[in-house]
């Protein structure tokens, strides 16, 4: 009997032993990837379009039998943590991803406000943090010395250029030599593209004839909009989110102000729509792409969104899938799977076919060079206007 006990004894370690191997060598056939998006707080919408679209990304690569990486097929174990539409918990989700899943890299967050102080914590834990959506110059500089930080990446245009673009469509399209701007002084993403918009502006002959701001979470805004309505503009530029923007409109329009509104990329949501109705129509913003003048390739990912969601893709859906692009190009330019691999293949891409566009990395940058398009609001979608290319 004791050796029949020995047996089955040394049996059960054995066993146990194969299976932890047999473990090891799954977890070694995964790639982890996390995701941090804004699920709840103030632009959920933002938060939806990146999960749906982060989710689909994932999908195709492991409906395909995984992501080739020298060599070896992995398939794709997704972590999505939402942030609550708040900074601290940005980077608490951040962190938890890097120490307790072990992620190779985070996409995520979305907005710039958001997505800075993750970078923070990305760039200290040298793990590769891809932002979709933002657009604010410091997500990707380092705080204290303005040099680029090597560990962060961005799908999107930077703010400079937006609000080059915007300034410029203002003074040249539109002929408007005075405008007004009311922005959030408290978000970076707001903040950054108002100032961009105004040197631009001036330096090309126009006159920012009233320069207002508010603070997030504000709903009255009937005293700066009073104080924009006497200095007579002939545009008024509002580089705020979808859901702060049409209660700002509604409430000029109440006022009796009766000029072009021009806005952001932080427009794009069809719920600027749902939320504005009429009081948007005919007005413009910049953004990344127009899904009425798509390519092939934007083409194919619109038709798969749409099915599988039953909604065309907005622009942080489509930013988000090209964030998933870039990572598993540069999964498969290093050739193998950790971190620092994944940095080293992100700084190789010098050329990326995204839905948003073709996009490269300069050396030393995180920064995509890529061209933006303006887009107008017709009844209840968004229309191409025009290109404009850095």
């Amino acid at each position: 009997m004791k050796k029949i006990a020995l047996i089955l004894g040394v049996i059960l370690i054995l066993s146990m032993v194969l299976s932890a191997c047999g473990g090891t060598s799954s977890q070694a056939d995964t790639i982890k990837v996390g995701v941090v998006a804004e699920l709840t707080g103030d632009i959920p919408a933002v938060g939806a379009s990146c999960k749906n679209a982060a989710e689909m990304a994932v999908q195709q690569i492991n409906d395909a039998g995984g992501l080739e990486v020298g060599g070896k097929k992995y398939m794709i174990e997704l972590f999505i943590e939402d942030n609550a539409g708040k900074a601290d918990q940005s980077a608490s989700a951040a962190q938890k991803l890097i120490t307790q899943q072990n992620v190779v890299a985070i996409i995520g967050p979305n907005a710039s406000r958001y997505a800075i102080p993750a970078s923070e914590i990305a760039e200290s834990s040298k793990v590769v943090l891809i932002s979709p959506w933002s657009t604010n110059p410091k997500t990707t500089l380092d705080a204290n010395t303005d040099v680029p930080k090597q560990y962060v990446f961005r799908a999107a245009f930077i703010d400079p250029f937006q609000g080059r673009v915007v300034a410029k469509f203002a003074l040249e399209n539109l002929k408007a030599t005075k405008a007004a701007v009311l922005f959030d002084v408290a978000s970076d993403y707001n903040k950054g593209i108002a100032e961009f918009f105004k040197a631009t502006y001036e330096e090309n002959g126009g006159t920012i004839v009233a320069y207002e701001t508010y603070t997030t979470g504000d709903k009255d805004f009937s005293a700066q909009l009073t104080k924009i309505k006497e200095a007579g503009p002939e545009v008024i530029f509002l580089p705020n989110y979808y859901s702060e923007v049409p209660l700002q409109i509604q409430q000029a329009h109440r006022l009796g102000i009766d000029v072009p509104f021009l806005g952001s990329d932080s427009w794009g949501s069809s719920e600027l729509i749902t939320l504005c109705g009429a009081d948007c129509e005919g007005y413009y913003f910049s953004t990344h792409y127009a899904a009425d003048a798509a390519t092939p390739t934007a083409t194919k990912f619109i038709e798969t969104y749409t099915t599988k969601y039953g909604s065309t893709p907005d622009d942080v859906a489509a930013l988000t899938f090209d964030s998933f692009g870039l990572l598993w190009q540069a999964l498969q330019a290093a050739g193998k799977v950790d971190r620092e691999a994944v940095r080293e293949g992100m700084s190789m891409i010098s050329n990326f076919e995204g839905v948003t566009g073709n996009m490269a990395f300069e050396a030393g940058s995180g920064d995509p060079v890529k061209s933006a398009v303006i887009l107008q609001v017709k009844g209840d979608k968004f229309v191409w206007f025009a290109n404009a290319n850095p």
